[in-house]
């Protein structure tokens, strides 16, 4: 399932024609490549969560980069790419009616991801073979922080929202996906 995804996906830019590659070698190589337990990399499912007008992006404040960004996790087994980012926005930011604008991928991408502790456990260098895709969901519904990743999560113009990111290497991908926004609010 995960793989026809990524192997159907039309990348927008040389970026992604790169990491398309790299991503189903990997998946070809890797049995387990679902799986954390895979200490190279693994499989990861992230969203970009925007309000019906697609003016306002829904972001957490992550204690392990101590920034503001997308939602999204592993996958941990779990073939359905789609399935995980809509859990993992649910989890994030308390939200229960999010739904998927497209069940088609947003964008992917190949991310590193630096050394850290996460409950008292060091997790090494590895990368995240990720697939985003774009929600949609009610800016008036009652966010949540769930703490042992964030500490809020907040509604932000999609202008606006780079003065509150301090992770540089991620503006690129965040670039990305709101120039894809652009383009399809603009169809």
């Amino acid at each position: 399932m995960y793989k026809a995804q990524f192997e159907k996906y039309i990348p927008k830019n040389v970026q992604e024609e790169n990491d398309k590659q790299a991503i189903l070698n990997f998946i070809e190589r890797n049995p387990d490549c679902l799986f954390r337990t895979n200490l190279a990399g693994h499989i990861t499912s992230s969203a970009i969560v925007v309000n019906k007008e697609m003016t306002k992006v829904l972001f957490a404040h992550h204690n392990i980069y101590n920034s503001w960004g997308w939602v999204g996790g592993h996958n941990d087994g779990n073939p359905d790419l789609l399935q995980v980012a809509i859990k993992e926005t649910k989890e994030e930011t308390g939200i229960s009616h999010v739904y998927p604008y497209s069940k088609d991928i947003l964008m992917i991408d190949v991310i590193y991801v630096y050394n850290h502790m996460k409950n008292n456990k060091f997790i090494g260098d590895h990368l995240h073979f990720n697939a985003t895709y774009l929600m949609i969901a009610d800016e008036a519904e009652e966010l949540k922080i769930k703490h042992d990743e964030n500490s809020g999560v907040k509604w932000f113009m999609i202008d606006e929202v780079y003065d509150h990111i301090t992770e540089p290497r991620m503006i690129p991908i965040y670039q990305k996906a709101f120039d894809e926004i652009k383009r399809i609010k603009n169809k």
